[in-house]
């Protein structure tokens, strides 16, 4: 591999430009949760005419398959660090996929985590969306309950039909065995193998690229310094209607006594782990802004985590004024 070892949804533009990371136009296919990337690697060998799109949460097990990957100086697949609905909707086109795998995805085996589960109906529209007509949808399951619900869902789906004559098989003999594969048939489970394909039929695309704003900036003026600022941070949590918002804590710097608010900002589908930065203007203005630590994107959430830092600090200190925002619409700081 001549690029990253990984990359995260954060980095690359919304919607990305396939042909130009991978260095060649070629037909997208997607395994969603690689594992150690016996299966990504084999289907790499099998299949050099398409580009390999290998998605994970595990850093340890893309750490594994990128090792693989190297070895075999395999350049048309990339591996990502990120969940499936986050990368479908804000770096896939609709219809851009050539084929999905999922291999044993977690069964949440609980029923009160059952809404954990990656398969169920809203999973396949985002699919639907996203897959070109006549792509190939494999999964496969050792789990009798979860099997149950992924048959239900596709069959029940308009947008996907089955390629065999029952929702799913038993063998799937041309594959090459995962890991976890052997695993489940050493200790006797039954592995399900449901193969599927993206019909014809039309579907409105739901899922919308995720939005960027301007670089949020406010300007304060309260009567305050940064240290009495920062004893006044409270680890909070923020809940809205399609974002969360959880300050975790604040820390200051030996140099020049700016703060960082360690901040998660949960927007369906990006999560993103950022900090707000507070400093001080020579004048006695206090700044707050998004503070450039990894791949901080100026996304809705947080503008909105931004503007209700704005009014803790506002419960605070009451003569609080804001001077100047670049805080947008409903995120804006509602006194300005």
């Amino acid at each position: 591999m001549s690029r990253n070892d990984w990359y995260k949804v954060e980095q690359l533009p919304w919607p990305a430009d396939w042909a130009a990371l991978f260095g060649r136009p070629a037909p997208l296919v997607v395994e969603i949760g690689f594992g150690s990337g016996l299966f990504l690697v084999d289907m790499a060998r099998r299949r050099p005419d398409v580009n390999l799109l290998g998605l994970e949460i595990s850093i340890p097990s893309i750490r594994r398959a990128a090792r693989k990957v190297h070895r075999e100086d395999l350049s048309r697949v990339i591996l990502m660090q990120a969940s499936a609905e986050a990368v479908l909707q804000a770096l896939c086109e609709p219809g851009s996929i050539a084929g999905v795998i999922i291999n044993y995805p977690d069964p949440w085996p609980k029923k009160d985590h059952f809404d954990r589960r990656l398969i169920d109906d809203t999973f396949l529209r985002l699919l639907a969306t996203r897959m070109a007509s006549g792509a190939d949808l494999d999964i496969a399951t050792d789990h009798d309950d979860y099997a149950g619900q992924i048959a239900m869902c596709l069959s029940r789906s308009p947008h996907f039909s089955s390629r065999q004559d029952t929702p799913f098989s038993y063998d799937d003999s041309g594959r090459v065995r995962t890991k976890y594969e052997q695993v489940a048939l050493s200790e006797g489970r039954t592995p399900r193998y449901f193969k599927w394909r993206r019909n014809d039929a039309p579907i409105d695309n739901s899922f919308p690229f995720p939005v960027e704003l301007p670089m949020p900036h406010v300007v304060l003026r309260l009567p305050a310094d940064l240290t009495e600022i920062g004893r006044h941070i409270r680890p909070t949590v923020i809940e809205l209607e399609s974002t969360r918002i959880r300050y975790i804590d604040a820390y200051q710097s030996f140099h020049d006594g700016k703060l960082l608010i360690e901040t998660y900002v949960n927007e369906d589908p990006i999560q993103q782990r950022i900090g707000l930065e507070i400093r001080s203007r020579p004048a006695g203005e206090i700044i707050i802004s998004l503070a450039e630590v990894g791949f901080p994107r100026p996304t809705p959430g947080v503008h909105l985590a931004i503007r209700y830092l704005v009014d803790q600090l506002r419960e605070e200190f009451p003569s609080l004024v804001v001077i100047q925002t670049t805080l947008q619409g409903d995120h804006a700081d509602r006194s300005h």
